[in-house]
C-alpha cells in the first residue's frame, strides 16, 4: 500500500506526464528510480545524513543511473527523505496510468504455478467479463490447497479449497 507521500508524488508526476504526453516514458523513469533506490546499499548512501547532500546528489546525477528527466525527482526524494517511497510511487503511478488507459490490474493466487496458457486464458476471460484490458499477475500460495483467489480493484473472489474447508468446519461446529 502506497503512503500518502507516495500517492502525492505519483499524482504530481502523472499529471505532468499526462499533460506532456509522456506517460509511458515516465513509467520507465520511475522504474529506474525504484530499481536504483531499492538497492539497499544505494539507499543506505542516499539516506545517510553524514554524507553531504551535494555528494548524494552527484551520485544520483551520474549519467549511467538515471535519465535527465528523472534526476530532479530523485533529488527531491533525497532532499525530503523519501528515498524509501520510490516503490510506492511507481506502484501508485502504474495504477493511475492503468485507470487513465482503461486497464485494470488483477492478481490470481493459486496453490500451484499456472502455465502461461492458463494465465493468458484467465486474463482473456476476465477482460471479456469486465470489458477492460486486464493486466494479470499470478502468485503461488500453497496454503490455499486448491482453487484460486482473484483480486481486482476492490473485489476479491475467493474460490480456494482452504476457504471452502474453513466454511465447512464452521457449519459443522454451528450444527453441533
Amino acid at each position: 500500500m502506497a503512503t500518502a507521500a507516495a500517492k502525492r508524488y505519483a499524482r504530481a508526476v502523472f499529471e505532468l506526464a499526462s499533460d506532456e504526453g509522456h506517460v509511458e516514458e515516465w513509467l520507465r523513469h520511475l522504474s529506474a528510480i525504484k530499481d536504483l533506490m531499492g538497492d539497499p546499499a544505494v539507499a543506505a548512501v542516499l539516506e545517510n545524513p553524514t554524507i553531504p547532500a551535494a555528494r548524494r546528489m552527484e551520485l544520483i546525477a551520474a549519467p549511467r543511473f538515471l535519465d535527465p528527466e528523472a534526476i530532479n525527482l530523485a533529488r527531491m526524494l533525497i532532499e525530503t527523505g523519501h528515498v524509501d517511497q520510490a516503490g510506492g510511487i511507481l506502484d501508485e503511478y502504474e495504477q493511475l496510468a492503468d485507470e487513465a488507459a482503461g486497464r485494470i490490474r488483477a492478481t490470481v493466487t493459486t496453490a500451484v504455478d499456472l502455465s502461461a496458457e492458463d494465465r493468458r486464458r484467465l486474463g482473456k476471460q476476465l477482460s471479456e467479463r469486465l470489458g477492460k484490458e486486464v493486466r494479470l499477475t499470478a502468485t503461488v500460495d500453497r496454503r490455499i490447497i486448491g482453487g484460486l483467489k482473484l483480486q481486482y480493484g476492490d473485489h476479491l473472489v475467493d474460490a480456494s479449497l482452504a476457504t471452502r474447508l474453513q466454511q465447512l468446519r464452521r457449519r459443522l461446529a454451528d450444527a453441533s
